[in-house]
């Protein structure tokens, strides 16, 4: 089971969420969860490298749902660690 944190930013961004897009994320994330295990993550989540950021990533979780991570040190043995960084909408990779 991958390990995470979830920046500051992350949870300025994630408490505006109305609790529908919560909820969105949240589904999302099994998803990324299941994925990050087998190493392919599902074309739904759009996952890619954010231009111009060699270690950051976006993942798309709805329509105009954006978030943003990078892989930190492993804090078990075997299991990606992932830094939350930014949630919200397409806005939020002007800033990731």
């Amino acid at each position: 089971m991958p390990t995470w944190t979830k920046l500051r930013g992350f949870m300025d961004d994630y408490t505006k969420l109305p609790p529908t897009q919560r909820a969105a994320f949240r589904l999302a994330v099994g998803h990324f969860v299941s994925d990050i295990k087998s190493g392919s993550f599902w074309n739904g989540l759009r996952i890619k490298k954010l231009q111009g950021h060699d270690d950051i990533w976006e993942m798309t979780w709805a329509a105009d749902g954006r978030a943003t991570f990078t892989y930190g040190a492993p804090v078990r043995d075997g299991e990606p660690h992932v830094i939350w960084r930014r949630i919200g909408t397409h806005d939020v990779l002007k800033r990731p």
